[in-house]
């Protein structure tokens, strides 16, 4: 983020008055001085994070609350950086690094899109195009993806001809972009925003909720996403997809290798580390032993032992993965300093003797009494969905998981389980603005889609994304969690 010398220096004095003297504020009946200490901090640290960055703000937000009284440093790292979500983060990252130095990515997209299936029609292709997206966003980074994906997508556009402002590549290459970011909602793996919203639910009420049954909800919400994104273009945009029927890109198998022994030993693991993940919830009602016995050693032991595996295999006295050139490039450490920071907040704002929830809890409870269940579930994933396509996914995790599960957790009839995944779930599902994720930069940076088309589709698919949400995911979630 890239400010003005003096409008930085206005926002970190701003945010250090927060951060110091929001404390000093008279406090209102039934809310504590430390209370009133972490949410200057929160505040003061939002700013910066919105504004400046989210690196070092983040330190600085972890070095702020351990000045909480009753709230000690090592309890802050060890709920920050000690925590589960930050181990698993780190062990994942360096997984997919090792897997993203393969072919394996392009590989799998260019088979997809040189299926027969895919040369049946024009809108047949377009079909498997944005499926083949959505299927490698469950597991990849968007960012990451995106990348892959934009350099493969202006490969088509040459071979078709395509120019800047064609409806049709207009469409690929935002619907390349929505597809990343409804894959990320779909499953917990390697996606930050979904695992922060897990975690804050297992903070604030000691319970879990499994990989199976986070994607029970979000695997067909997901679907269904796309599939309405698909008609929208279809019936709406209308693009002009003659250009296609004549398409013939089997040409790039010829620029992909053979599948090599790195390949091959970097996929098995991979695949291994995610049906540790998946599987025990899957076999819990037949196998509950099982379940129990994998489940124990937490989400970030399948990556650790991934990450340990790919650095044991050698291939032509190389191992898989390089542990330095992992952690130096395969890490973004600011996302992940940032997620430690958010993990801490969390921690100390759910804290019961700080007693901000309870307080929150107490003075929403009878503003949200008279509202249906239903209601409050659209609001909250209503209020997740505009806040993440404006500004940053994590920082709309934390702010509204802070909200969101005391208030559900004060009200009967609601599953907090299911709201706290489909706050995760929207975080997810950024499509309409530049703040909102690095792939709509990559998007409208390369040319072939403008800001505001973004902004015109982006913002009715997180409209739907809302309302299925709510039919789709939430009822979803009653049933399995």
């Amino acid at each position: 983020m890239k400010v003005s010398a003096q409008k930085r220096a206005f926002i970190i004095a701003l945010s250090m008055i927060f951060i110091l003297f929001f404390k000093f504020i008279p406090a209102p009946a039934g809310l504590s001085v430390a209370a009133m200490q972490v949410i200057g901090i929160f505040i003061g640290v939002l700013i910066m994070w919105m504004t400046i960055s989210i690196d070092w703000p983040s330190m600085l937000c972890l070095a702020a609350l351990a000045f909480v009284p009753g709230i000690s440093m090592n309890s802050i790292l060890s709920s920050g950086m000690g925590n589960a979500t930050f181990a698993f983060l780190m062990f994942t990252f360096m997984c997919t690094y090792t897997l993203n130095q393969t072919p394996f990515i392009r590989r799998c997209a260019i088979a997809f899109l040189t299926t027969k299936s895919a040369q049946k029609s024009p809108w047949a292709f377009i079909t498997l195009y944005f499926a083949c997206t959505l299927f490698l966003g469950t597991f990849m980074s968007p960012t990451v993806l995106a990348v892959i994906m934009i350099a493969i997508t202006e490969e088509i556009f040459t071979v078709l001809g395509f120019e800047k402002g064609d409806k049709a590549a207009d469409m690929m290459m935002m619907g390349m972009v929505f597809c990343t970011s409804i894959g990320a909602g779909m499953t917990p793996i390697a996606h930050v925003f979904p695992l922060m919203a897990m975690g804050y639910y297992t903070t604030a009420t000691g319970a879990t909720i499994t990989y199976a049954q986070y994607m029970a909800m979000g695997v067909p919400a997901g679907i269904v996403c796309a599939l309405l994104m698909l008609a929208v273009f279809r019936f709406v945009l209308k693009p002009d997809l003659s250009g296609i029927k004549s398409l013939d890109i089997s040409h790039l198998k010829d620029s992909l290798p053979a599948m090599d022994r790195k390949e091959k030993y970097a996929l098995w693991i991979f695949f291994g580390v995610i049906a540790l993940w998946v599987v025990p919830g899957v076999v819990r009602p037949w196998l509950p032993e099982v379940y129990n016995y994998i489940n124990g050693f937490g989400t970030a032991m399948p990556p650790l032992l991934g990450a340990v595996a790919m650095a044991i295999v050698t291939v032509d006295g190389k191992p898989l993965l390089d542990f330095k050139e992992a952690t130096g490039k395969g890490i973004p450490w600011a996302s992940l300093i940032m997620v430690s920071a958010t993990l801490a907040l969390g921690s100390v704002m759910t804290n019961a003797d700080i007693g901000l929830t309870a307080w929150i809890g107490e003075k929403i409870t009878p503003i949200t009494a008279g509202m249906g269940v239903m209601a409050l579930v659209f609001l909250f994933a209503f209020w997740a969905a505009v806040q993440t396509n404006l500004s940053s996914n994590m920082v709309t995790v934390t702010v509204v998981c802070a909200i969101a599960l005391p208030v559900c957790m004060a009200l009967p009839g609601i599953n907090v389980a299911a709201v706290a995944s489909i706050i995760g779930m929207m975080a997810s599902y950024a499509f309409a603005t530049p703040p909102a994720m690095a792939t709509i930069v990559f998007a409208i940076g390369s040319g072939w889609t403008t800001t505001s088309q973004m902004a015109k589709y982006g913002f009715v698919m997180m409209f739907i994304g809302v309302l299925l949400a709510c039919g789709i995911a939430y009822p979803i979630g009653c049933l399995v969690m």
